[in-house]
């Protein structure tokens, strides 16, 4: 319909109307004004709709209020009475997107669906959940997704239990997530940033639920909200909807959620903090050094853009003079560092990892040396022009992978809107953009870094130290302090605990009933698409070269993808294929330095990318074909610098640096640390199919079994460098070969004859070894390793393969994953188990794992993992619940694709020969599964599980008391 400015619509005022050219869309933000909810509308043609609504919540404690009530808000609502809607809705809709995410100082409710349906029953629920929650009314809600205390029995052990405290907890274990958290304490002194939004585990047993449902009452009210909606959306019936059903009930109020700025610092603060390491883990070189600075407001749209620039231009490449002069230097071996936008006061922090706590004084100097230099002397005119591309080139992409474009707007809008400024600041970019490539003549960047680094005293030195042994003795003081606290309760209030322990068990236990379960609206699989997409694919030949090409609208980029078969490497140098991938575009080629390379490449090109992966064929995990790949995107008229550029690096990289390499060794080690407990998951699953797997046995030659070669390597560098580098060579020169090449390329058709006449400029710099394969031999054994950190829960996986037992690979094992994830893992391990979450995954080549993350048990997570197949025999649910199941996993395996992943997607299928028919038979699978198809799955369950391959990484006293389970015992650090 038509809005004028002014007009009231369904007690929705048009405040303001524009064209967003730079987002495709035309913007009418509204108020409501009887509530006083704010509402902006992205309208525009993309079918997938995204809806929103977020509230200012800014804490003012460590519980974690904020995180806990977002949680909360999903258990239960007035109009949909169930334990946990969101669960349902995973379960049973098509949603693309379906989330709720707290931040420092606001917490996001968002949704997404491409089904009309759909998307107005995600809305209804959401809404309901967060105005009209049960949680104020039921204190197990707080205690199941916040804390409790939990005790069995009079003679039991008095613990703390909840998911997110043991979410926090797993955070917690991360030094580079206790750094982010220590940063913001110390730059935030005096205002809500200061506080850890998500919950300290230490803090969080201090939240009550009167404070819990106050924080609820205080910030949870339309007055308080902002309302978003992007897509092709019905705008006069959708505000209608929102008016009649929700908005009118309330009247608008004023809500002090303010932020208050931090006052700036009169001199720069200077903190140091221990972190935990293991026992008997060196502490050499595990220091963390940081400077911080607190730069501008959200609400300046040239240094918001300008200084996720200047990141990239001081910290982010191999040509970073920032990182260069840090590296040089020796501090530590990995130099990083970020801005962070999403804060009334944006922060910028300059990072090193893998130093000492010796380095501080002359890792501070250095920095204000170089930037300092680059104020005087002037930052290079191609240096900036590089960083301010590749940032242009993301911006006009707008590629947020598998994220809906309108919720990665939606957070953009609210980087300004949540403080009280336009909403469109930071989406409508061209003018900004414009000043400050009109700036580079006249030192623009210079300018910034005077102003904000130089001349500010509102920063500060963050400085995190390991400390073996702290996780054991915080450990044992907890322990002692919960013994204390039992100690001093009377048998009454021991009485009650044990009583609350028993109903939230109860409650955890008892499922909604069929009449609760109907209440949340589902769409029918009438709604489903049947037929599985095409994704388009022509096999070509260029220059005798096989190539896939994608003919899709890619907006005048093109996707180019090399893929090179790695097979002719002999085994034992695998290791170095994947150090191969960390080398290339960081070290010289006989062209350019390293430094000028990054230049060239950020100058052209999107990014270049490297990395190793190995496809299993689709009925077999024996047999595979690993390729080293290497990924570009380049707008269509910087075609011919791009593949040149792609020639250089894949044929021409030098490997004689010896300085270099020990830089870049040292790096990657040092990166592994600090990331190597929060990808937890995924090593262990790797690790356990490793096992029994050839394909996963080579995948994981590139995650633990890769750093610890690192480890080995880095033990005597200095005299192997040599070696390195010529081990280096050798791979490079049997890889990257005509003979063993296969392009994928996205793009459209008429841009095919350009990338075609181009091509000779990177297959001229190719080798032309003919390609013989070798064949790997791999040593398998039932390690069950238990990997040993400090940290303080679990990351638990149980694998085998079920073709191995006889058993085929089934659609409905698509829906299996979905009934596991959602209903009996998510029941047995999340609500009754404490943990983060838990899941299973079945693949077509057999290979199957279930997985917990971030869990306070070990045994137990085990055992409902074995207890899955009587699960499944006695699985008995209505017809609308199996419904519900098939449509959840629809919408999973119908997620929108970029023209990218798309490309992507469909040479991952023509490697691994799985075609169209194989992916029809297997939707055809999914959506005529019955209760009694997963019934019938119990064997092939009980057969994997009895195999009893087992990997766990956790914590160093856990895995110790139970140690029996495990083949092997590795401490994960040296």
């Amino acid at each position: 319909m038509n809005f004028n400015s002014g007009n009231k619509v369904h007690g929705f005022r048009l405040l303001d109307e524009q064209t967003v050219a730079e987002v495709n869309s035309q913007a009418k933000l509204f108020e409501h004004e009887k509530s006083g909810a704010r509402l902006l509308f992205l309208e525009n043609d993309d079918d997938n709709k995204v809806f929103s609504v977020t509230f200012r919540t800014p804490p003012t404690d460590s519980t974690g209020v904020a995180h806990i009530v977002e949680h909360s808000v999903l258990c239960g609502s007035r109009k949909f009475p169930l334990k946990e809607p969101f669960v349902e809705l995973v379960k049973g809709s098509l949603n693309t997107f379906l989330n709720a995410m707290t931040f420092p100082d606001k917490t996001m409710y968002p949704v997404a669906s491409r089904n009309e349906k759909d998307f107005r029953n995600l809305m209804d629920v959401y809404l309901d959940a967060v105005f009209f929650p049960n949680m104020l009314q039921d204190p197990e809600i707080l205690m199941q997704e916040g804390w409790h205390h939990e005790l069995e029995d009079m003679d039991g052990e008095l613990t703390y239990k909840g998911v997110v405290y043991n979410e926090m907890k797993g955070v917690f274990s991360s030094p580079d997530a206790i750094l982010d958290h220590k940063i913001l304490e110390v730059l935030f002194p005096d205002n809500t940033y200061g506080f850890e939004s998500g919950g300290d585990p230490e803090v969080i047993p201090e939240l009550t639920h009167q404070q819990f449902c106050e924080f609820h009452s205080k910030y949870y009210h339309p007055s308080n909200s902002y309302i978003f909606l992007y897509g092709n959306v019905d705008i006069d019936n959708t505000l209608q909807f929102l008016d009649g059903e929700y908005l009118n009930k309330f009247d608008k109020q004023p809500i002090q959620s303010d932020i208050q700025p931090q006052q700036s610092f009169a001199k720069p603060a200077d903190k140091v903090f221990p972190y935990a390491v293991s026992t008997n883990e060196p502490t050499e070189d595990k220091t963390l050094l940081s400077l911080n600075f607190v730069v501008g407001c959200a609400n300046n749209a040239q240094s918001y853009l300008a200084f996720q620039m200047l990141a990239h231009l001081l910290l982010d490449t191999p040509a970073a003079p920032l990182k260069k002069a840090l590296i040089d230097a020796g501090i530590g071996k990995e130099v990083f560092g970020y801005f962070t936008e999403s804060l009334l006061q944006p922060t910028f922090s300059i990072i090193v990892s893998g130093a000492n706590q010796s380095n501080k004084e002359e890792f501070v100097k250095i920095v204000y040396q170089t930037l300092q230099q680059l104020v005087t002397e002037g930052i290079t005119t191609r240096l900036a022009e590089a960083s301010v591309n590749s940032a242009e080139f993301k911006l006009r992409e707008a590629n947020y992978g598998g994220r809906p474009k309108g919720l990665a707007y939606n957070i953009k809008c609210m980087d300004s809107w949540l403080y009280d400024a336009d909403p469109l600041l930071h989406l409508a970019y061209e003018p900004t953009l414009a000043k400050i490539k009109a700036g580079l003549n006249e030192h623009y960047f210079e300018a910034l870094i005077k102003e904000y680094f130089l001349d500010n005293l509102h920063q500060a030195i963050v400085t995190l130290v390991p400390q073996p042994g702290m996780a054991e003795e915080k450990a044992e003081e907890l322990k002692s302090q919960l013994a204390r606290y039992k100690a001093g309760l009377t048998e009454a209030q021991l009485t009650k605990i044990i009583k609350q322990t028993k109903q939230l068990k109860q409650r955890q236990e008892t499922p909604d009933t069929e009449e609760a379960l109907a209440v949340i609206p589902l769409v029918k699989l009438s709604n489903l698409e049947r037929k599985a997409e095409v994704l388009p694919i022509e096999e070509r030949v260029v220059q005798n070269i096989p190539l896939l090409f994608h003919p899709i609208f890619t907006n005048q980029i093109a996707y180019v993808n090399l893929l090179f078969d790695t097979r002719q490497v002999p085994q034992a140098d695998i290791p170095y294929v994947h150090l191969l991938a960390e080398m290339l575009g960081k070290v010289d080629t006989d062209k350019n330095d390293y430094g000028e390379l990054a230049n060239e490449i950020n100058l052209h090109t999107g990014g270049i990318y490297y990395d190793v992966l190995a496809y299993a064929d689709k009925v077999s995990d024996d047999v595979y074909y690993p390729k080293f790949r290497i990924r570009s995107k380049a707008l269509i008229g910087k075609l011919p610098q791009a593949l040149q550029l792609l020639g250089e690096v894949a044929g021409n990289s030098s490997f004689s640096d010896k300085k270099r390499l020990r830089e870049i060794i040292q790096q990657t080690k040092a990166n592994w640390e600090t990331s190597l407990f929060r990808r937890g998951q995924q090593i262990v699953a790797s690790r356990v199919l490793s096992y029994f797997s050839p394909v996963a046995k080579y995948n994981e030659i590139g995650l633990l079994s890769f750093y610890q070669f690192l480890i080995e390597l880095e033990k005597n560098l200095s005299g192997r460098l040599d070696e390195i580098g010529a081990k280096l060579e050798q791979v490079a020169r049997l890889i990257f070969n005509k003979d063993n090449l296969l392009i994928s390329l996205t793009c459209e058709e008429e841009e095919f004859q350009q990338f075609q006449s181009q091509l000779q400029s990177l297959t001229g710099q190719l080798g032309n070894l003919p390609f013989k394969t070798v064949d790997y031999q791999f040593d398998f054994a039932q390690v069950n390793e238990g990997l040993m950190t400090s940290g303080k829960v679990q990351y638990v996986s149980k694998g085998a393969n079920f073709r191995r037992q006889g058993f085929e690979y089934h659609g409905s094992l698509k829906v299996l994953e979905t009934i596991l994830r959602y209903d009996y893992l998510w029941n047995r391990i999340r609500v009754q188990g404490g943990a983060y979450g838990g899941f299973a995954q079945f693949e077509r080549t057999g290979n199957m794992v279930f997985g917990s993350y971030r869990d306070p048990n070990l045994k137990e997570s085990l055992t409902v993992y074995d207890e899955t197949a009587t699960f499944l025999r006695s699985f008995d649910v209505s017809d609308r619940e199996m419904t519900k199941y098939i449509i959840g996993t629809m919408s999973q395996l119908d997620s929108p694709l970029t023209p990218q992943m798309k490309g992507e997607r469909a040479t991952m299928y023509y490697i691994r020969n799985i075609s169209q028919n194989d992916i029809q038979q297997e939707r055809d699978e999914i959506v005529a599964t019955k209760r009694e198809t997963i019934q019938n799955i119990a064997d092939m369950i009980d057969h994997a599980m009895k195999q009893n391959y087992i990997c766990v990484m956790g914590g160093e006293q856990k895995i110790k008391a139970n140690k029996e389970l495990f083949g092997r015992l590795v401490a994960m650090f040296e």
